[in-house]
């Protein structure tokens, strides 16, 4: 047990991805993505400290209203929740980054059943850390069981089931089709029909101008957020990206149903990394893709999750926002 568990027994660490397994994916996904046509780049790599701070600053933002939708729809359904999945012994969060939503659901499923576990899933032990230690002082009873890795390493659930696997926040709209229908079919080989369940928040369909300024504020601070990638670039790779030599851009695209973040280049621009060893070169006006945010309807939605083997139990709705329960079959 090391000197921080001693101090917090219920609270525990455990990592799962292999000593530079981060820095091999980042290098990976720029040597695939600065050579790809279009340019590309994975969001996941918006989020070091600086990009965590800017994130939540946009979650604050008047334009971006999936947090605060979510929230709300948390505060209205928690209760029902916990009455939909009262065996649940332990509560998992993918992504669960600060976990401060994920305190409606540690109220609530308490008093309707048998919770003993939350096991937050994340790439940063910083948050992990952080998140659950916070929550043991404030949740006397609960054990926290912390496990380092991301969606494509390994997504076992920590602790003992019944499980209530909570993925929040709109990230499924991250993944492509394809992405999304491998992620749920591994989610799916992990549940257990008649004992487990599926929560899932994602944005709808809406107003593509709504949309769109949820992605491009009128203060910037989505644009910085967005130009972060570049500056984790530069130092974790050896890059020389000129962050101010790039605009930031949103659009709807209507045919794919998701907006969709861009950087394009202001002059044409040869940018050099030193590791891996790679010159990209950007024509003037030459965007590339740094993250796509899908938006979903219910239909479109449940026929997905069929395919990957849930159906969806409850749906409810708000705000252009939309929570489910599904449990597997």
């Amino acid at each position: 047990m090391t000197a921080s568990n001693a101090a917090q027994p219920r609270f525990s660490l455990s990592h799962r991805l292999p000593p530079g397994h981060l820095a091999d994916a980042l290098r990976a996904d720029a040597l695939k993505g600065l050579t790809a046509v279009p340019k590309t780049l994975p969001p996941k790599w918006f989020y070091d400290a600086r990009g965590s701070e800017l994130f939540e600053r946009i979650t604050e933002l008047p334009e971006y209203y999936p947090t605060r939708a979510e929230q709300r729809l948390l505060q209205r359904c928690a209760v029902e929740i916990a009455q939909l999945a009262p065996h649940t012994a332990t509560l998992v969060e993918l992504g669960s980054g600060s976990s401060r939503k994920t305190r409606l659901l540690l109220d609530a499923l308490p008093a309707h059943g048998a919770l003993e576990r939350y096991a937050p899933m994340d790439v940063s032990p910083d948050a992990l850390a952080e998140a659950g230690r916070a929550l043991c002082r404030d949740y006397p009873s609960l054990e926290v069981s912390a496990v380092v890795t991301d969606y494509e390493a390994d997504l076992t659930p920590p602790g003992s089931g019944p499980y209530l696997v909570a993925f929040l926040g709109g990230t499924l709209g991250n993944l492509d089709t394809a992405e999304r229908r491998v992620f749920c079919a591994s989610l799916r080989r992990l549940l257990t029909p008649g004992r487990d369940a599926l929560l899932l928040g994602v944005d709808l369909v809406k107003d593509p101008d709504v949309l769109v300024r949820a992605y491009d504020d009128s203060r910037g601070v989505t644009a910085e957020f967005n130009k972060n990638v570049l500056h984790v670039l530069n130092r974790e790779l050896g890059a020389d990206f000129a962050p101010d030599a790039f605009d930031h851009r949103a659009r709807w695209n209507a045919e794919r149903s998701r907006v969709e973040m861009w950087l394009r280049s202001r002059v044409a621009q040869r940018v050099v990394l030193t590791d891996p060893p790679l010159r990209a070169e950007f024509e003037r006006g030459e965007e590339m893709r740094t993250e796509i945010s899908v938006k979903f309807s219910r239909e479109g939605l449940t026929g997905e999750l069929a395919a990957a083997g849930f159906e969806v139990r409850q749906w409810w709705q708000g705000d252009g926002f939309g929570l489910l329960l599904a449990e597997p079959f």
